[in-house]
């Protein structure tokens, strides 16, 4: 397993929560209370994600895109076009317009004023948790728009025709589906050069210090050293301290500490932790050891977090 993979892992998608939107120009739906994030996907047409107080974004025909955070936005045609359609939750939304409100339900998954519209996109939500998903969240930016690419071409075209059926087992069919996608797109956003991705990420694509990092992303609880690292992977330890640090922008220790906090909080917070027990999970026979790590690196003791509201 290596760190995308971890970060994967909590953000896979179960249940997710999709939405077809067919409409003819001018369009405009507003989203108040976004999951921390959602993947969009222009079939036909175009788009702009307009996030309250930023830049609109546009979204080209077969483009991806990736919403991060809780601040709420507009999908539509143009940047000015005011909402038709405003989504409150997973179970609420309502039409601006006077007079009645129109049906908006044109089939499974699928709304919208009229089935003949020009243009379609396609929504899907993850309510994520964690700490180990949130260093995923962090490296996103708040709209990340992936281009059309030949290789989301057989994913975009399955997931069009599965979201508007209602078959047994449909809902695991979409959620497979959306994490094909999203892993596509985050690969292709992290590959791009202008783009500051996860601290090591970036690594992974060199034979050592790749095998390091999925070292220690598979076994974080295993007494670690840099010389025993190093002797993994064949390097000696002063070249691989050298090698590791430039290539993900720390030393091997440090990234190792910063990994088992992370995995530790996400632990504390499940039901009947105890520090003692988390604390043999990521390595540390030591309570207190353990503790005194975990409040350098998180500022907080960990009897805090595992008292905390879950």
């Amino acid at each position: 397993m290596d760190l995308l993979e971890d970060y994967l892992a909590g953000v896979r998608a179960d249940g997710a929560i999709f939405c077809q939107s067919v409409a003819e120009p001018p369009w405009a739906v507003r989203f108040n209370d976004p999951a921390p994030l959602a993947l969009g996907a222009m079939l036909r047409g175009e788009s702009w994600i307009v996030r309250d107080g930023a830049a609109p974004v546009r979204v080209g025909e077969r483009g991806v895109v990736l919403v991060r955070g809780l601040r709420p936005f507009t999908v539509a045609d143009r940047p000015g076009t005011e909402p038709q359609v405003v989504v409150d939750d997973a179970e609420t939304c309502w039409t601006t317009a006077d007079g009645p409100a129109p049906n908006l339900v044109l089939g499974p998954r699928t709304y919208g004023f009229s089935a003949e519209g020009s243009d379609l996109f396609v929504t899907a939500e993850y309510p994520l948790r964690g700490d180990v998903s949130e260093r995923l969240l962090k490296a996103l930016p708040e709209v990340a728009v992936i281009p059309p690419e030949p290789e989301f071409t057989p994913l975009l075209d399955l997931l069009a025709v599965e979201i508007g059926r209602e078959e047994p087992g449909q809902q695991v069919v979409l959620d497979r589906l959306l994490d094909l996608l999203l892993v596509r797109a985050l690969r292709s956003w992290f590959a791009r050069p202008d783009v500051e991705a996860p601290p090591g990420y970036r690594a992974l694509a060199d034979p050592r210090i790749g095998r390091a990092l999925r070292l220690m992303h598979e076994r974080p609880a295993h007494p670690w050293t840099v010389a025993g690292l190093g002797a993994e992977v064949g390097m000696s330890r002063a070249v691989f301290a050298r090698h590791f640090a430039e290539l993900v922008g720390q030393p091997p220790l440090l990234y190792l500490t910063e990994w088992r906090m992370t995995i530790a909080a996400d632990l504390l917070r499940t039901p009947g932790a105890t520090v003692a027990a988390v604390a043999r999970r990521v390595g540390y026979a030591d309570g207190f050891a353990f503790s005194n790590a975990f409040k350098r690196v998180r500022g907080m003791p960990p009897s805090d977090l595992a008292r905390s509201p879950r």
